[in-house]
C-alpha cells in the first residue's frame, strides 16, 4: 500500500537524544501495551524480555568533563540492502517477515520454533527468547491488552511498532471510506508515553509527517549504519561524541568519514 505521494509506506521513528532523560516511561508503556512478560526477580538480564530498552552511554571522561546520554533502543525494523533485514534472511520457519506495505518487520509467534537464528543475526540485540511461560500476579491478567497475544515459552519476540494499532487504525479508516491514515491515527505506545517528547513516529516517506524532515537533520544518525542494515530508527544529537558512539568508531575512522563527506 502506498501513501498519497505514491511511495510505499515506511514507518519509523526519530529519537532526540538531547531530550531523552532516561526516565524509562517508554519501556513501561511498551511492556503494558504489548503484554511483555516479566519475572518477580528481574536482576538476571540474560533471560529477561524488554522490547524497548534504554541504554546509558558516557563520553568516558573524568569529572567534571563527564557527559551521559540515554539511548532508547526498540527493534530497528531494518530494510537491509535488498528489502530484507538480517533476521528475515536467516529464519528457516518464515516466522519473521519484512512488509513492503509498511516497512515493518513482523514476528509470527505460531511459526517460531525457537532456533534463535534471528537473535544471532540481529546486530542490535533487539530480539529476546522467551524461556518461560508467563505467570501474571493475581488480578493482573485483567489488565492485559486483548489486542496482543500472550506469547508462549520457546519462541522469540520483539518490538512490532505496536502493529496492532496500525491494524485498528486501518480498520477504522476503511469503515469511513478512507485509504490513508492521518499521522495521529497510528502512534506507538512509547511515543505517546514519552514525557519529554523525545520520540517522534510516522511514515518516513510521507512529507506530511514530522519524521520526514527530522530524519534530514544534519545531526541525525543510525546505529551501526556502516553494516548496511538500513534501520528505520534515527537518532539526533548535537553532541559529536554521541554520534560517534552510534557507529562504534575506532581511532581515525570518524575523521575519515567526516573528510569523505566534504
Amino acid at each position: 500500500m502506498k501513501n498519497e505521494q505514491g511511495k510505499p509506506k515506511k514507518y519509523g521513528m526519530v529519537v532526540d537524544l538531547d531530550k531523552c532523560t532516561g526516565c524509562g516511561a517508554c519501556m513501561v508503556a511498551c511492556m503494558s501495551e504489548n503484554n511483555v512478560p516479566f519475572k518477580a526477580d528481574e536482576s538476571n538480564k540474560r533471560d529477561s524480555i524488554t522490547w524497548m530498552r534504554v541504554y546509558k552511554i558516557t563520553n568516558g571522561k573524568p569529572f567534571p568533563d563527564t557527559e551521559n546520554c540515554f539511548l532508547p533502543r526498540p527493534c530497528m525494523h531494518c530494510e537491509g540492502q535488498h528489502g530484507h533485514s538480517p533476521c528475515v534472511s536467516v529464519c528457516p520457519a518464515t516466522a519473521t517477515d519484512y512488509s513492503t506495505e509498511t516497512g515493518i518487520v513482523s514476528q509470527i509467534y505460531t511459526r517460531c520454533f525457537g532456533c534463535r537464528y534471528c537473535m544471532g543475526a540481529c546486530p542490535y540485540h533487539a530480539r529476546h527468547f522467551n524461556w518461560w511461560d508467563p505467570v501474571w500476579p493475581d488480578g493482573m491478567e485483567k489488565s492485559l491488552s486483548p489486542n496482543v497475544s500472550v506469547r508462549m515459552r520457546g519462541i522469540v519476540e520483539k518490538c512490532s511498532f505496536c502493529f496492532h494499532r496500525y491494524q485498528a487504525a486501518m480498520d477504522k479508516a476503511m469503515m469511513e471510506g478512507r485509504k490513508e491514515l492521518e499521522e495521529s491515527e497510528y502512534q506507538t505506545s512509547c511515543t505517546q508515553a514519552c514525557p519529554s517528547g523525545a520520540i517522534t513516529f510516522g511514515d518516513l516517506n510521507n512529507p506530511k509527517h514530522a519524521v520526514y524532515e527530522l530524519k534530514k537533520n544534519p545531526n541525525a544518525f543510525r546505529l551501526l549504519e556502516r553494516l548496511g542494515t538500513n534501520p528505520k530508527v534515527y537518532y539526533v544529537s548535537s553532541r559529536e561524541w554521541v554520534r560517534r558512539a552510534g557507529d562504534n568508531y575506532i581511532k581515525g575512522e570518524w575523521e575519515n568519514k567526516q573528510n569523505a563527506k566534504k
